[in-house]
């Protein structure tokens, strides 16, 4: 790939027009693999097709061909619980001397694979319905470039490790290479039964098939990387087995939900599964993660967000979050990873560049509002579980985030929370917006740092308003106290600096200089969750935001899917000079923001009587954008972003409110496993 210039940090390259718009994604705690809809690995879409384990693609190609041609696609779809791959193919005609020797459709393909514990276990059955006997070829191609997850993504590197001589073994074949970071990564092809002939990087099988006789073959790719376990494979109907009993096991955990609306309980039913997915099989225990292709691992704010929205029903992951994030807790300062004593991590790799320091994210913290949401979340599930034991162990690891808000998030001592990056190579924007062009005044002119968030001042003030909670649980009076005063000034600084009459809401940011971006986003909106703004102008808010003036404010209108792996949509007006409305992080889409984070029970709080209104819209949107959007040249969900879009509306609404709707969105918990907390 040729080196473009490009604005966007870490950007994600895309190298090829893709021939099918759709791909199918699996993940199973840090192996995850995307596949075109015939379920190959290839080079199609934007290059983002493999097997990736631990930040590195240990396959990159998977191709089957029969009759040395690929099979035509008939169908193919992934599992409602997101467990298992299917793509029902046939033959292409095959011609000899411009004859048709053997019609199209007269062989049906099954092709099924799975991932359980490191390994990608694929069944292929094959079906002659023809009316004659006929000898089947079928080849497999495989092939293995080891890249790390952000050269897949588009950054060049200078250096790389070397590949290994491919050792060829009686059932399948082994492919290595050796990481400049001195670690040996194999991938183990295993198939049964063993390929009739192996030639290269091609695996040749052949059935001879009476009329209406079927054969089976299994593949198996494992990986392994030393210093490490090795190869780790069972046979294929244990693992199916095996895979299968998880997933019931979580699914019993949560709470059933359903409704009289079809489409609402499939909406559900695909945020249980997509939660499950992104959390099963992880080594971080309870610990969702962010995402796939891109953001497969741990990441602080994610995995905070997600917990707080799953609370009510599962609050077992909010526990795993925080203890996770208690044991990573920055301790001392090292400005090449953004990290400061009392900081919470931003987010967490493993592969080769992050292993290097090539990237900065092998253990980064450059996020500014991961540590307030910590202390947020950390009350949060104690109101909701009682756990005091838990909350005496994990106070010092409170009393250390509250202490970075005021020594090291405060950077010019005003009051406010600020960030500006300490390493060239750190995120420029360390909020939810983490584009770098993302913050901006409303001429187009980017905001110079240090830069201070409307949102992030609000989760500063509902940090220490729940500190001050849980002082006063812990016998902390004075502590308590000071912490409500702290929280005071906090909010009355805020109102002064953030408001701007003329616009009905509040400043987007406040740059180096303490001049406010006026632009209205939708960044306000956690001000009202985090309750940091006044009644009077929480509803002007609301109002600005989501009611009848929406449109005479002119906000871009464009849906757009999903392109970078995460489905956050935001909202920017358009009349900004310069709008990257391509941006992920830019697009507008009101109905999924009227189910983010801030919305729900502000929404209530501003506008009592719109709850049920947005929740159907939602629900009517996700059926627009699936059906009616934009050519996708990514992958589609399941993604943890989208399931958190679609928890929010429930877990930041009273159980009360959503029995005041409709009939059609009342909801019957018909039950719920009691877990022990402490």
């Amino acid at each position: 790939m040729d080196e473009v210039s490009v604005t966007q940090q870490y950007y994600i390259a895309t190298r090829y027009s893709p021939a099918d718009d759709l791909t199918r994604v699996l993940k199973y705690g840090k192996m995850f693999a995307v596949f075109d809809r015939h379920g190959d690995i290839g080079f199609s879409g934007r290059g983002e097709e493999g097997i990736f384990f631990q930040g590195t693609r240990f396959l990159s190609e998977l191709v089957v061909h029969v009759w040395g041609a690929r099979p035509l696609l008939l169908s193919s779809t992934i599992q409602a619980d997101n467990l298992l791959f299917t793509a029902d193919l046939a033959n292409v005609d095959l011609l000899r001397d411009d004859e048709v020797k053997v019609p199209r459709d007269t062989v049906h393909l099954l092709r099924s694979k799975f991932l359980w514990q490191g390994v990608c276990y694929e069944e292929i059955k094959i079906v002659n319905y023809g009316l004659s006997p006929l000898v089947i070829p079928m080849r497999i191609d495989v092939g293995a470039d080891y890249a790390d997850i952000f050269e897949v993504r588009g950054t060049r590197r200078e250096r790389r490790g070397h590949r290994l001589d491919d050792e060829i073994q009686k059932d399948g074949m082994v492919l290595g290479y050796e990481g400049l970071d001195h670690i040996t990564r194999r991938t183990r092809v295993q198939c049964h039964p063993a390929p009739k002939r192996i030639s290269g990087s091609e695996l040749h099988f052949e059935a001879s098939l009476d009329p209406r006789e079927s054969a089976v073959f299994h593949v198996a790719i494992s990986t392994s990387a030393t210093p490490g376990p090795e190869f780790r494979s069972i046979s294929h109907s244990s693992a199916m087995a095996a895979a299968n009993a998880e997933i019931k096991a979580a699914s019993a955990n949560l709470c059933l939900i359903t409704s009289s609306n079809n489409r609402f309980n499939d909406w559900i039913k695909r945020s249980a599964a997509d939660v499950e997915m992104m959390t099963i099989g992880n080594p971080e225990a309870n610990y969702p993660y962010a995402g796939v292709p891109w953001f497969s691992t741990i990441f602080g704010r994610d995995g905070i967000i997600t917990a707080l929205e799953m609370l009510w029903i599962s609050p077992w992951i909010a526990k795993g979050v925080l203890q996770f994030l208690a044991s990573t807790q920055a301790l001392e300062s090292q400005p090449s990873v953004e990290a400061e004593p009392g900081k919470i991590l931003h987010e967490m790799r493993k592969g080769e560049m992050a292993n290097l320091g090539e990237v900065p994210f092998g253990r980064y913290y450059g996020s500014i509002d991961s540590t307030p949401l910590f202390v947020m979340l950390a009350a949060a599930y104690y109101e909701r579980t009682g756990d005091l034991g838990f909350l005496k162990h994990l106070w010092p690891n409170i009393e250390m985030a509250l202490e970075w808000m005021n020594r090291y998030g405060d950077i010019d001592g005003d009051g406010l929370i600020e960030y500006t990056r300490h390493s060239t190579r750190g995120l420029i924007q360390q909020g939810w917006k983490d584009s770098n062009d993302s913050v901006f005044h409303s001429d187009g002119s980017l905001a110079e740092p240090p830069i201070a968030l409307c949102e992030v001042q609000g989760y500063v003030y509902a940090a220490k308003m729940a500190a001050a909670r849980l002082s006063s649980i812990l016998g902390l009076a004075e502590k308590s106290s000071a912490l409500e005063a702290e929280a005071e000034r906090v909010r009355v600084k805020f109102e002064d600096e953030f408001w701007c009459q003329d616009l009905s809401t509040y400043a987007f940011a406040l740059d180096g200089q303490k001049r406010p971006c006026r632009v209205r986003a939708s960044n306000p909106g956690h001000c009202l969750f985090t309750q940091i703004a006044s009644p009077e102008r929480a509803r002007l808010v609301a109002q600005t935001l989501l009611c009848a003036r929406w449109d005479r404010l002119k906000f871009a209108t464009i849906r757009f899917p999903i392109t970078t792996g995460r489905c956050g949509r935001t909202t920017m007006p358009s009349s900004r000079k310069v709008l990257p409305i391509m941006d992920s992080k830019n697009w507008p889409d009101i109905f999924c923001w009227a189910c983010s984070t801030s919305a729900a029970r502000s929404i209530y709080a501003a506008c009592p009587n719109s709850s049920a209104v947005w929740i159907a819209a939602r629900v009517k949107a996700q059926r627009y954008i699936r059906l009616r959007a934009l050519p996708n040249p990514g992958p589609q969900p399941p993604l943890s972003s989208l399931c958190r879009h679609v928890w929010v509306s429930l877990s930041k609404l009273r159980i009360s409110e959503l029995f005041s709707m409709s009939p059609t969105c009342r909801l019957a918990f018909h039950s719920f496993r009691s877990r022990n907390f402490s």
